[in-house]
């Protein structure tokens, strides 16, 4: 294994859908005026007044605030902070998209130039739906845009019931079945998303991920999602930054979706992650062990319990959560250790309809042994995170990645 050149351990914590502002094309992709950050913001801060509570008390994340979060991006009641503990600036998106794959994939230095199919409007073909019933063995209903809890309530019974299959989309690229725990059970429902999968790999069906929705309850109102979701994603298009970890004998531990994301590509140890609080307490126990590479973490409660239901106040409560295990990682955190937190697109709880929202990202960056701090130069693409990376071990990108690494700003 190569020596590392600065940090021996970095971490990587994806607020996923925590965009800061629309980007300068936010326009092309229906969104106008998103901020999911600054929206969230206001949101605390009127909910505070009219609850009376102090101000200064109605949004509380300190220590997002001393890395210099509200530098980068000022809110309503959050001063920024005169004396941050870390680096901070915005990236901008080069990818064609506003998805998780798209974001992610980006961080790693993959540049996506076509978006993946969405059926938001449509629901699936005809042809898609008579094969997938031809080769489940079951009726299938639904097929629609939903939310999942909401269409739990409507057609679970019946799923139940009749045998039936529930398939349903989203504003995202994906197709997801819903299952009953105990009456499909989870190795049935695995293996009809595996069916689904394997049928969405033709170019006009190619959707970015098949989801396994499982689930427990017998009737309407004690339907209760569970957390042995599986993600089918499609592979990575090329190598990534951490293929080139993996490959030199580096750690790459996952933690959340990152797995599920990257299809297991570059991972040497994955985490599940039962919630967002539960993935931050599986980093702080990873920032206890001794490891050399990366750790890289995805949260995603904040994308989908709050944003695409358009709960502003949920996802403001869910930050403050954040930011309280993120107070529990800061002093497990050495000087050879690099903390990067950032996120993969915008979900603007207060915009119309349930989609992602175009949106640049910040990246803040600590460590013990950082002798500077403030604002760097923004960059255009999420990849500065896989750069960075690569350069801090000593590995090259793969061909055909983006990015720059800002390696040497962090002094």
């Amino acid at each position: 294994m190569s020596a590392y050149k600065k940090y021996k351990r970095v971490f990587v914590i994806v607020i996923d859908s925590m965009g800061i502002g629309a980007m300068p094309d936010s326009e092309k992709f229906g969104d106008v005026g998103v901020d999911t950050l600054g929206h969230i913001a206001e949101k605390m801060e009127a909910r505070g007044i009219e609850e009376g509570i102090s101000a200064g008390e109605r949004f509380k994340i300190p220590n997002l605030r001393n890395l210099g979060l509200t530098n980068l991006k000022p809110i309503v009641g959050v001063d920024g902070e005169d004396s941050p503990t870390g680096y901070y600036l915005k990236m901008y998106e080069t990818s064609n998209g506003k998805d998780t794959m798209t974001g992610h994939w980006e961080m790693m230095g993959i540049n996506t130039k076509k978006p993946f199919i969405t059926f938001t409007d449509t629901g699936f073909p005809p042809e898609l739906i008579h094969e997938l019933e031809k080769r489940c063995g079951r009726e299938i209903i639904g097929n629609k845009s939903a939310s999942g809890t909401e269409i739990l309530e409507e057609l679970a019974e019946k799923e139940i019931n009749e045998g039936k299959l529930i398939v349903y989309t989203s504003a995202d690229s994906v197709l997801q079945i819903c299952g009953n725990e105990e009456t499909m059970g989870i190795e049935t429902l695995y293996k009809y998303c595996e069916i689904a999968r394997e049928l969405t790999m033709k170019d006009e069906w190619r959707v970015g991920r098949v989801i396994a929705r499982p689930y427990t309850g017998k009737k309407k109102g004690e339907f209760v999602r569970t957390a042995n979701r599986h993600d089918y994603a499609l592979k990575p298009t090329g190598p990534t930054a951490l293929n080139s970890l993996k490959d030199a004998g580096y750690d790459v531990i996952s933690v959340g979706k990152i797995n599920d994301i990257f299809v297991g590509e570059g991972i040497t140890a994955s985490n599940r992650s039962k919630s967002s609080v539960h993935g931050m307490e599986q980093t702080i126990d990873i920032a206890k062990e001794d490891f050399t590479g990366l750790c890289f973490v995805n949260l995603v409660d904040f994308d989908a319990l709050w944003g695409h239901r358009r709960d502003p106040i949920g996802y403001g409560q869910e930050i403050e959560r954040f930011d309280e295990k993120l107070g529990q990682l800061l002093p497990l955190l050495g000087e050879d250790d690099l903390l990067m937190i950032t996120a993969d697109h915008g979900n603007d709880p207060t915009y119309t309809g349930t989609d992602h929202t175009r949106e640049c990202v910040p990246l803040l960056m600590y460590s013990k042994g950082f002798e500077g701090s403030g604002k760097l130069d923004d960059t255009d693409t999420f990849a500065t995170i896989g750069a960075t990376i690569a350069d801090n071990f000593g590995v090259n990108m793969p061909a055909d990645t983006i990015g720059e690494s800002i390696l040497t700003d962090l002094k």
